[in-house]
């Protein structure tokens, strides 16, 4: 930090990046780790939580850290990368400050109830010793400020209240420092929260982004976040999910309460979840989603362009479109065959995707086992594959995600989020109590 002196607010430091001294980018902050002390004293900064490029967590000492400035953070000698485990006395500042209401302590604004925001740490003089001197505030109802919602910078021992558990604690400043991560990236952010944290920034969430991340979570998260919703609101976010993913997660629940959740879904968004869960899990009929982007033979290539530009399309079912007699919503009328994205681009808006299908690659059936599924989408080089039933009506499509979910082991996205790769360019494992005695350094 230039001169030892300067301030640094913490959520400005969230997804910062870390280089060594060589100039090698390590990671990216994730969390800074303090910890709190009695008697108004401001907590000491221990280290920063940093995700590498493994996806793992490791934890960097605040000894380590020789600048944080143009939003970048410079650690000097070897960054250690043991999985950082949270310790009973230490507290993440972004993960369980943040969101936190205190009350005041000093002044004419003593007794008010506020909201902390932000917070922010320096570097002691002439030392490498980090703390938390200011904490950045919000009023809430009541109290003495000149009036509701008014902000505030105000010293650590000028606020009391953060040692004590909070039941309610809000998620507003917290996802704001987020708000920017892919889903896979806030999935791994919740796992690492405390349950309590967890349900609190899960209730925060609207729905279509509580759905992402839940199709990003191990099994056991999801579980718990789903069992922490109100009905209402889980058979919501169910219905936001892709259905091949609702049925997932339903089907490891117990089946009063996944008849309970499909009873308050929408009859449509059920049909499709009772559906799929009717098929075997690693057969394409398990496998497959049930909205791939199906047109009418006399629709035209700029419909069809039209239709895979939606955002809310993966990557996957945005590679082709399905040509279905009416109805044109799975289970369809007779199925006619496919038009790869490339040959939308190379043909005129104009013509018909009828005159363009493709009608000689063979669709799947619903009980295809996962194996031959695999083979079909290499031997073809494709990305998704159409879903028929005996009558020859597409059901769905099963997509080179789904397939990999289903061939790597059972636990890999825990054990992604848990462990990561072991090691990067070569750097050490960090040993237990590194640092300063008493805490870690």
């Amino acid at each position: 930090m230039a001169g030892g002196a300067a301030r640094v607010f913490v959520s400005h430091l969230s997804g910062v990046a870390v280089f060594d001294p060589n100039g090698d980018q390590v990671g990216r902050v994730r969390d800074v780790v303090a910890m709190l002390r009695v008697g108004g004293r401001p907590p000491r900064v221990l280290g920063l939580v940093v995700e590498v490029v493994s996806r793992r967590r490791i934890f960097l000492p605040m000894t380590r850290v020789t600048g944080v400035e143009s939003g970048q953070v410079i650690t000097t000698g070897v960054v250690n990368m043991r999985r950082f485990e949270q310790r009973p006395t230490e507290t993440l500042v972004l993960g369980e400050l943040l969101d936190r209401r205190v009350r005041l302590v000093e002044g004419e604004t003593k007794g008010d109830e506020v909201t902390v925001l932000d917070v922010s740490i320096v570097q002691l003089p002439a030392r490498r010793d980090w703390e938390i001197d200011k904490v950045f505030v919000r009023r809430g109802r009541g109290g003495k400020l000149r009036r509701k919602g008014e902000t505030l910078t105000v010293d650590w021992s000028s606020v009391t209240g953060f040692s004590m558990e909070e039941h309610g604690q809000g998620a507003e400043s917290l996802l704001a420092t987020f708000e920017r991560l892919r889903p896979a990236d806030l999935a791994n952010v919740l796992h690492h929260l405390s349950p309590k944290r967890r349900a609190e920034v899960a209730a925060a969430l609207d729905d279509d982004r509580l759905a992402d991340v839940l199709e990003e979570l191990p099994e056991d998260d999801q579980i718990e976040i789903l069992g922490k919703l109100k009905d209402e609101r889980a058979a919501d976010v169910l219905e936001a999910m892709d259905p091949d993913d609702a049925a997932d997660l339903l089907s490891e629940l117990p089946e009063e309460e996944t008849e309970r959740l499909l009873t308050l879904m929408r009859p449509d968004d059920a049909a499709d979840v009772r559906r799929l869960m009717a098929y075997e899990d690693r057969t394409a009929g398990g496998l497959m989603t049930t909205e791939p982007v199906v047109l009418r033979p006399d629709a035209t290539v700029a419909d069809a362009l039209a239709r895979v530009r939606n955002p809310d399309l993966s990557p996957a079912l945005a590679a082709q479109v399905y040509v279905c007699r009416p109805p044109d919503e799975t289970p369809t009328g007779k199925y006619l065959g496919a038009v790869h994205f490339q040959r939308l681009l190379r043909d005129p808006p104009f013509a018909l995707v009828g005159s363009i299908t493709d009608t000689d690659l063979r669709p799947l059936s619903p009980d295809t086992p996962l194996p031959a599924v695999t083979s079909y989408l290499a031997t073809y080089n494709l990305v998704s594959a159409p879903v028929v039933d005996e009558h020859g009506s597409l059901l769905g499509a099963v997509t080179v995600d789904d397939v990999l979910d289903h061939l790597l082991p059972e636990d890999w996205r825990e054990t992604e989020l848990q462990n990561g790769a072991p090691g990067l360019n070569g750097l050490g494992g960090r040993q237990p109590h590194e640092g300063t005695a008493g805490a870690r350094g």
